[in-house]
This record gives C-alpha cells, sequence and structure tokens, in this order.
C-alpha cells in the first residue's frame, strides 16, 4: 500500500514539474515564480500543521525576516545570489530556534497565540529598524550573477533558479513527512500522549519541525526578494500569516501537493481579480466558501479521497 501511494505522488511530482517547465510558455513568468514562493512557503507551513499538528499564527515572520536578510546581504553588503539567499534562511532558521524554544511549551491555541505575538514583536522591530526602510522597505535588491557566472536579471535565469529551489524544498518536504520522523510527528498529532508513552520527546520532536517548517519559510522569502527586489512589511504582517494558512486549508491540509495547488489559487486570484477593486475581497470570500463547502478535505484532499489515492 505505501509502495502503491509512493508510486501516485512520483506520477504526482513528475506532472507538477512538467506543468512548472512548461508554464512560462503560456503564463507570465514573474507570476509564476510568486506562485512557486508561496507555494514552498505553504508547503512549508504544512509541515508543520498538517503533520505536526501545531496551528501558528505567526510563521510570516520567517518569511518576511529572510526576506529583509537576504535583500540586505544582497544590496548592502554586495553578497552573490546565493549567499543572499543563504543569510536569509538561516536567519530564519535562527529566528525558529529563539521563538521556537519559547512557543513549543504550550499546546494548542496558547501556542498559536503566542507564535502570533512573537511575530507581531517582529513585525514592529522592522517597522522601526533603520536597515529595513520602514514602510518603504528595501527597494531595487540587486539580483547579481549566480555563483558569479550566471545573470538573474535575465528572467529565464531568475525562473530556473526559482524552480530549482522549489522543487529542492518540496522534495525535501517529502523526503521529511515519509521518513521515521515523520510519522512520530504524525503519532504526535493524532495521540500525543499516546507517543510519550512510547518513550518519544515530543517537545524535541516539535521545535524540530518548528524550526525546519521556519527555516523552508525562510527559503521561500529569501528567494522571493529577490525576484520581485524588494523586501517590505508586507511579508512580515500578520495578514500574510493568515494567507498561508488559507492556502493551506484551501489546498488539502496534511496532503504533500494540497499547499502548492492552494498557494496557486489564492495567488491567482490576487493577481487576476486585483481589477475588481475594492470587491475583489467579497469576490475571494465567494470563491472561498464554494470550495470550501465543495472540498471540505481541500482540493488535493477531496481529490485524493475520491481517487483512493492519497496525494
Amino acid at each position: 500500500m505505501k509502495d502503491e501511494v509512493l508510486a501516485h505522488q512520483r506520477l504526482a511530482f513528475i506532472a507538477m514539474a512538467a506543468i512548472f517547465v512548461l508554464a512560462p510558455l503560456v503564463a507570465y513568468p514573474v507570476f509564476l515564480m510568486k506562485v512557486m514562493c508561496f507555494a514552498l512557503f505553504a508547503c512549508a507551513f504544512n509541515l508543520l500543521i498538517g503533520y505536526g499538528g501545531l496551528v501558528s499564527f505567526g510563521h510570516a515572520m520567517f518569511l518576511g525576516t529572510a526576506g529583509y536578510v537576504s535583500a540586505h546581504a544582497a544590496k548592502v553588503w554586495g553578497f552573490n545570489p546565493e549567499f543572499a539567499i543563504f543569510a536569509g534562511t538561516a536567519a530564519a532558521a535562527l529566528l525558529g530556534v529563539v521563538t521556537g524554544l519559547i512557543a513549543i511549551r504550550r499546546q494548542g491555541i496558547y501556542f498559536a497565540m503566542i507564535t502570533l505575538a512573537l511575530a507581531q514583536m517582529m513585525y514592529f522591530f522592522y517597522l522601526q529598524a533603520p536597515f529595513t526602510g520602514g514602510e518603504d522597505g528595501i527597494q531595487a535588491v540587486p539580483r547579481g550573477r549566480l555563483f558569479g557566472l550566471v545573470d538573474l536579471s535575465n528572467v529565464w535565469a531568475m525562473y530556473a533558479l526559482v524552480f530549482a529551489v522549489f522543487l529542492g524544498g518540496f522534495l525535501l518536504i517529502h523526503r521529511t513527512v515519509h521518513s521515521p520522523f515523520g510519522q512520530v510527528l504524525k503519532a504526535i498529532r493524532e495521540n500525543e500522549p499516546r507517543a510519550i508513552s512510547l518513550g518519544y520527546d515530543v517537545n524535541r520532536y516539535k521545535l524540530l519541525a518548528y524550526v525546519l517548517s521556519g527555516t523552508l519559510a525562510g527559503l521561500a522569502g529569501a528567494t522571493k526578494a529577490l525576484v520581485f527586489e524588494l523586501a517590505s512589511l508586507t511579508d512580515v504582517h500578520w495578514t500574510m500569516s493568515g494567507e498561508v494558512v488559507l492556502m493551506t486549508l484551501l489546498g488539502g491540509l496534511g496532503t504533500v501537493f494540497g499547499p502548492v495547488v492552494g498557494a496557486f489559487i489564492v495567488v491567482a486570484m490576487e493577481n487576476y481579480l486585483a481589477q475588481l477593486g475594492s470587491w475583489v475581497t467579497v469576490t475571494q470570500g465567494v470563491i472561498f466558501v464554494i470550495c470550501v463547502l465543495t472540498f471540505r478535505r481541500g482540493v488535493i484532499g477531496e481529490l485524493g479521497y475520491r481517487l483512493k489515492k492519497p496525494l
């Protein structure tokens, strides 16, 4: 059964990769890069909530922190893009360790509220910090040359980098979910007291999942800052934490491919419904209500349930 599930997911992965390879022929590459960045962000969040059972309302702090550090490293310190992305990802990982040690001591709604409070603290810090540019953000961030050779100002070179980062992050999450570590996370999600009785250090597993999730969210944020040549308060605001929750639930909580589909739907609506002006929110609300009523397990969750093939 497990081999059959992995075979189905392997085929789905090949299909997803093929779509992102061919999509630039019919869609705007920058839009697709935005989709991939947010898809990685949603997949990272899904690792925490879908497999670890931990609801974080402050995940935007990892996306925003990595974006600021990456942008500052590229523009002010003159780092090459690979080092700028690494610096942003490392900053998110460090933030994950610090905030995780504080938040992981609580469960349920208390954990969610602590992460929200920590994220709001980071938001006001970035609003006041001199290096972030305040409400203007860090603008005109140079993309630079990858490894000193590939000019990322070329949209196709940038697309290839984002595609590689997304696939790498996605495969890491997939491997984590199907590893013994991932199985323990699922056991903790389903019945934490029983996991404790079996001798597992539950808090250590939760902390590792939290840090890994924050690190991969930071990878998405660091890459996004180079794509748009901008790091702003939008990425660290609490509404961004709400958006990633929405992406995950819409695509399918606890599914491998659900967050990717959810991210695509949300980003597509934001881009293509912008012309409706103030009616955008109303239209989004109607579409979300229809999706929730039609796909109670999320789009991919419902599809996998009907096909009897977990995705």
